[in-house]
């Protein structure tokens, strides 16, 4: 039920501040459509310029020329000097130059009128403030899963009852344990940009005046109903799961173009028959892992589609496949294979028939779009909160996780052997695991159809704007 504004009967006019990288930019952009298009809300997005890779340029260019409708709110930032931070990750360093020019958000916030603000997890104790003074009410928009998100609010508590000590095992109350080996790696290091930035925004989530969550009550049921009764954290604002987030759909005439003819590729495979494989926009996967993967493809005997990513920021990528992937790869596999390093419309892959397996580094907007699509995933974890999302996946029966896998940072890599014995064995006769992650496709379309869990979250939350 849209919202019916103040008594006057004015619309609603949210404010979203996304943070940097396709991870954060995606959930945003797609909770801006669902606002204005199903919810009756004025919305604007600030947009940071320059943007960190051409990606997150794309999109944006794509998402305003759609949906006119969201207003584009640009915000310059202030001068930052990134030799402060040598060798440091292109996007915390976008990062932290956000947090840094927060409190330049004031005049370009007043005079957009907002009745509320939805800022990022990565800017919560930046942006609270800001919204404190100019008396508007702030959210969260947390664009990974509830689990992490309980793992942000309880990791404070954790570290003042473990003053000085290593990070081992988290066990959040009301949710469960979270292993040594599964914590984000740079929250080992108390000193890192990262682990500064997480501690200070897990302190603020309570003062945030609620938070969304990209997730639904069928994937995570524990971690939801132990953040909304106040388990993990005391005092916890409202949490309002209103995922899986589904993307904007653009008028036919601006649908993107598929240079790469990934589709047309798809039309032509069996049901069921493809391997999809993605490892997201955010990191790059080591030379020496890209061809193990490569070789394990090959002698799984599926067909496989494969998005390749070399570098962390997709400007500098400019090595060609076949120097990645190994000499011949591409003429063996030519008859079975699709590679390619364009930019794909993800979740349009995964909700065509002829796939039927995942293979993923499991950021949590491939998990959701996975679930939505009711397609098996295995998982590949790489960075961050990846293997948090990938307990996610195998609690939930999404999929399955070879913990043991390395990851990065780790010695060794993921051999061909285990990867092609891996994908042979969920592409077989697992019916089970096929049955439960098409009945989480199904819960998911439930979940955001009218009257569904999250429809209905969404729609509370704009009551509160």
């Amino acid at each position: 039920m849209p919202s019916s504004g103040d008594a006057a009967g004015r619309r609603p006019h949210v404010v979203l501040i996304p943070s940097a990288g396709m991870g954060h930019l995606v959930p945003f952009g797609r909770l801006a459509v669902a606002l204005s298009s199903g919810h009756g809300c004025d919305v604007s997005l600030v947009t940071v310029l320059p943007t960190v890779s051409a990606a997150e340029s794309k999109h944006l260019e794509a998402l305003f020329a759609a949906f006119p409708s969201v207003r584009r709110l640009d915000f310059q930032l202030a001068p930052f000097d990134e030799s402060e931070f040598p060798g440091g990750d292109p996007f915390f360093l976008r990062l932290e130059a956000m947090r840094r020019s927060a409190p330049l958000l004031g005049p370009l916030l007043a005079g957009a009128s907002a009745s509320a603000l939805v800022t990022d997890i990565a800017l919560t104790s930046v942006v609270l403030p800001v919204g404190n003074e100019l008396r508007l009410p702030c959210h969260i928009l947390f664009t990974a899963s509830a689990a992490m998100l309980s793992l942000c609010a309880y990791f404070p508590t954790y570290l003042d009852a473990n003053v000085g000590g290593v990070v081992g095992d988290v066990d959040i109350p009301g949710v469960y344990r979270i292993p040594k080996a599964s914590i984000p790696q740079a929250l080992h290091n108390p000193n890192h940009l990262f682990t500064r930035q997480f501690v200070a925004n897990g302190r603020s989530l309570t003062n945030a005046a609620g938070i969304l969550v990209n997730t639904f009550e069928a994937l995570e049921p524990d971690a939801v109903s132990a953040l909304r009764q106040g388990t993990v954290a005391a005092c916890f604002p409202p949490v309002f799961a209103v995922g899986p987030l589904l993307p904007a759909r653009s008028p036919a005439g601006n649908q993107p173009k598929d240079p790469a003819g990934y589709m047309d590729w798809l039309d032509a495979q069996p049901a069921r028959s493809v391997v999809y494989v993605s490892f997201g926009s955010r990191k790059a996967v080591s030379g020496e892992q890209l061809r193990e993967l490569a070789a394990g493809l090959e002698a799984s005997g599926h067909r496989f589609l494969w998005v390749v990513k070399s570098t962390v920021v997709d400007r500098e990528d400019a090595a060609e496949l076949g120097e990645l992937l190994g000499e011949g790869f591409l003429e063996r596999v030519e008859k079975r294979g699709l590679v390619t390093k364009a930019w794909v419309e993800q979740e349009d892959v995964l909700n065509h028939e002829s796939v039927g397996l995942f293979v993923s580094h499991c950021g949590w907007n491939s998990v959701t779009e996975a679930a939505a699509g009711g397609v098996p995933v295995l998982a590949l974890a790489r960075f961050g909160d990846q293997r948090v999302n990938a307990g996610v996946v195998a609690r939930a029966g999404l999929g399955v996780w070879a913990d043991s896998w390395s990851w990065e940072g780790e010695e060794g890599v993921i051999s061909a052997a285990e990867i092609s014995g891996k994908v042979k064995a969920a592409m077989g006769d697992d019916e089970a695991l096929r049955r439960k992650a098409a009945s989480l496709g199904e819960a998911a379309a439930k979940a955001v159809g009218d009257g569904g869990s999250s429809h209905r979250r969404l729609a509370e939350f704009v009551r509160l704007c």
